[in-house]
């Protein structure tokens, strides 16, 4: 049978503990790690740098071979966003187009061969346009091996893995962070029988930064039921760490133990620094054969209703005197 060979490109932006080799914070698969090289004070975890537009930057980045074996990567800038599953940082391919520090910064090498057990430094100017927006600009410098392992198996499935240092660059200017909560809507999940079995339900809503900067969102989640009873009150926890300009995520947040029958509302707040907005949606809980049930009862109730006034149509149409 022939091999299928699907290509993924993996961009680790995870961070390691520090190895002797490796300064604290590099981005780090194991194999090589890509930094900023250190200034004249410290190392730096990531690029933290800051211009006005029409500005130009100098800075140098370092990529390390922690393999016994020289390796070849492409080396180029790329813009980063949020992840539509979790909203982790994650930072665009080679293949697709950059609109911020991806198009504005350039390595003064696109490719480099860094030596066994050795890294090499290499400068890149950042260069922000003179109609560049205001606000924060994330991105990364990317290490890129462009080898594909095919794996073994009759299905191969062949992966490119990168490494990336990130880049937080603000552009001079008014900032204004802004952040929103929309589209919330809870989906329940009950019993068919009810008091036999747990109910639960999901709610899910979209977290959107309207604003130019990053933010660092706290989410409150509050639930209300009949007459203003409290059910739920508490902050979530599986939120974004970094909520990034101009991105939306959609995330979720299961309820377990949620009523079985009732009617209320839920409230999601969302914070961050000088920015706060909330949104609600209702619910209306019933089990599936209680709905049954009052469907059945509202039909047959219906039926008889109508059967009535048919019936005294009829018996008032024969008891009218005829002229």
């Amino acid at each position: 049978m022939r091999k299928l060979y699907v290509l993924l490109l993996s961009l680790s932006l995870s961070l390691f503990l520090a190895t002797a080799a490796t300064p604290a914070h590099a981005a780090d698969n194991g194999s090589w790690s890509v930094y900023p090289a250190a200034s004249r004070i410290a190392a730096r975890p990531y690029f933290y740098l800051s211009a006005d537009p029409g500005q130009t930057i100098d800075d140098k980045v370092v990529v390390s071979n922690r393999t016994g074996r020289p390796l070849t990567f492409r080396l180029y800038a790329a813009d980063a966003y949020n992840t539509a599953r979790d909203g982790g940082f994650a930072v665009r391919t080679v293949a697709e187009k950059q609109r911020g520090v991806g198009a504005w910064a350039r390595p003064a090498k696109t490719r480099v061969t860094v030596p066994a057990h050795g890294r090499v430094t290499v400068p890149f100017t950042l260069s922000v346009p003179e109609g560049a927006e205001p606000g924060d600009h994330p991105g990364a410098l990317v290490a890129l091996d462009e080898r594909i392992d095919k794996g073994d198996g009759t299905v191969a499935l062949g992966v490119q893995r990168a490494v990336a240092a990130r880049v937080y660059l603000r552009v001079g200017g008014p900032t204004v962070p802004a952040i929103t909560v929309e589209d919330v809507r809870v989906s329940h999940h009950q019993p068919l029988v009810p008091g036999l079995g747990d109910s639960g339900a999901t709610i899910s809503y979209t977290l959107r930064n309207t604003g130019n900067v990053t933010l660092n969102p706290k989410v409150e989640l509050r639930a209300t039921g009949l007459f203003g009873r409290t059910l739920l009150a508490r902050d979530l926890v599986k939120i974004p760490g970094e909520l990034l300009p101009g991105q939306r995520v959609r995330l979720s947040e299961p309820w377990r133990g949620a009523p079985q029958l009732d009617w209320g509302a839920v409230k999601l707040t969302a914070s961050a620094k000088d920015t706060r907005e909330s949104a609600s949606a209702g619910f209306f809980a019933l089990p599936w054969l209680a709905a049954v049930v009052l469907f059945a009862a509202g039909g047959v109730g219906g039926g008889l209703w109508v059967r009535w006034r048919l019936l005294r149509r009829r018996g008032w149409s024969r008891s009218s005197p005829r002229p």
